[in-house]
């Protein structure tokens, strides 16, 4: 058997967890503000006075649920801009997807009863991701609404969506991006910043409240899965039965014997015979 191939242990999984783990990502820019403010900087090339992260403690476990709260959310002190950001170490294939529903959460959250649409703020949703979702080769994917038949003119409703891809960094020009992105893929420090980020990563590990969530978290993931994996079995149960009962070869008693499933599953109320 290759060891290499060998499932890890939830305490193997948290003692070699980097910054690519989406819930160390998570605790660190949640409690370390200014780390959180200079890599947003960083990435997005600009300067930020200050930014307000959001108060919401709670880790929704179900990290897939329309209540996502595994990303970090922040108001800039200008009161003009808000930014999400999450780390994305795997390829989910709805990312997109994700990034428009984080969009809609975010004007919601923003625009009160009353208040006009102009009032929105200016919105960027930023995924950290290993692998080149969009398959292209790029270190980075900028995304706004543009006229399809001008791309020149834009619709200036002010969201941006943002893909950095560390697989690709090293065809990223800024220096401190592609240090932080090589850091996500090899968890090797090269400046400052990432030597700072690498020192917390080592504290927060030694955090026992945060190993006790982090253990509940992803035993809770693994019950989520085993249950979708069991229901996408009984669906395929359930077709199986009723296309061997639309052959008519076998009872509806045989089948759910031969199946393992129940009669009632696979049967309309109204094509069961009574006994």
């Amino acid at each position: 058997m290759n060891e290499n191939k060998k499932e890890q242990t939830l305490e193997e999984k948290w003692e070699n967890a980097t910054i690519a783990n989406n819930f160390i990502f998570y605790k660190i820019m949640r409690h370390n503000p200014d780390v959180c403010k200079e890599l947003l900087e960083i990435l997005l090339e600009f300067k930020i006075e200050r930014i307000e992260i959001s108060q919401e403690e709670e880790i929704n476990i179900d990290f897939d649920s329309k209540g996502i709260r595994l990303d970090v959310y922040a108001k800039g002190s200008d009161g003009l801009k808000v930014y999400n950001i999450e780390m994305q170490a795997t390829d989910t294939k709805e990312l997109p997807e994700r990034s428009r529903y984080y969009q809609g959460v975010i004007d919601v959250d923003l625009l009160k009863s009353g208040q006009k649409y102009k009032d929105l703020k200016t919105s960027f949703v930023i995924f950290i991701c290993v692998n080149d979702i969009f398959g292209n080769g790029l270190p980075k994917y900028t995304f706004e609404n543009l006229c399809q038949e001008d791309p020149k003119i834009k619709l200036n409703d002010r969201a941006y969506k943002y893909f950095f891809i560390s697989k690709n960094c090293d065809k990223i020009l800024d220096e401190r991006q592609k240090a932080f992105l090589r850091m996500v893929t090899s968890n090797k420090s090269s400046d400052d910043f990432t030597d700072r980020i690498k020192a917390l990563v080592a504290d927060a590990k030694r955090n026992t409240q945060w190993r006790k969530q982090y253990m509940e978290w992803e035993r809770e993931k693994t019950y989520i899965r085993e249950d979708a994996l069991e229901e996408g079995r009984q669906e395929k149960a359930v077709e199986a039965a009723q296309k061997l009962l639309a052959d008519g070869k076998y009872t509806a008693e045989e089948i759910s014997a031969l199946l393992g499933i129940p009669v009632e599953t696979f049967v309309e109320p109204a094509n069961s015979q009574s006994n």
